[in-house]
C-alpha cells in the first residue's frame, strides 16, 4: 500500500470514531432535554391552572341573580353588572399568566426540537 491510501484509511476510522462520539453525545443532551422540557411542562402547567380565577365565584353569582329572579317573580328587575367579576384582572396577574404560557410555549419548543433532532 502506498501512503495516500494508508493516510485515507486512518482518517476514516478517526473521523468515524469521533463521529459516533459526537453523535452518541448529542442524543445523550436531546434525552436529557427532552426529559427536563417534560418535566418543566408539567409543573408550570399546575402554576397556571392554580392562577386561574375561580369558576365557583362565577357560579355562586349566577345561582343567586337566579334565586332573587325566582323569589321577586318574573316581572323583578335584576342588576346584571354585578354578574360581570370575572373581568377585573390586576395588570400583575394578567403579566404573571402571560410569563406562564410563554414559558410553558417555550418548554414545549424545546421538546418539540428534541423530539426532532432525536428522530434525525
Amino acid at each position: 500500500k502506498d501512503v495516500d491510501s494508508n493516510f485515507w484509511e486512518t482518517y476514516k476510522k478517526v473521523s468515524t470514531e469521533y463521529d459516533d462520539d459526537f453523535l452518541a453525545r448529542a442524543n445523550d443532551d436531546m434525552g436529557i432535554i427532552l426529559t427536563f422540557a417534560g418535566l418543566f411542562s408539567a409543573v408550570n402547567s399546575a402554576f397556571i391552572v392554580g392562577m386561574q380565577p375561580n369558576p365557583g365565584d362565577t357560579t355562586n353569582a349566577l345561582l343567586l341573580h337566579l334565586i332573587l329572579i325566582t323569589a321577586g317573580g318574573p316581572n323583578a328587575v335584576q342588576d346584571v353588572s354585578s354578574l360581570s367579576s370575572s373581568t377585573n384582572f390586576s395588570s400583575a396577574t394578567v403579566w404573571m399568566q402571560v410569563l406562564g404560557y410563554a414559558s410553558l410555549a417555550s418548554s414545549v419548543l424545546a421538546a418539540f426540537g428534541a423530539v426532532l433532532g432525536k428522530q434525525w
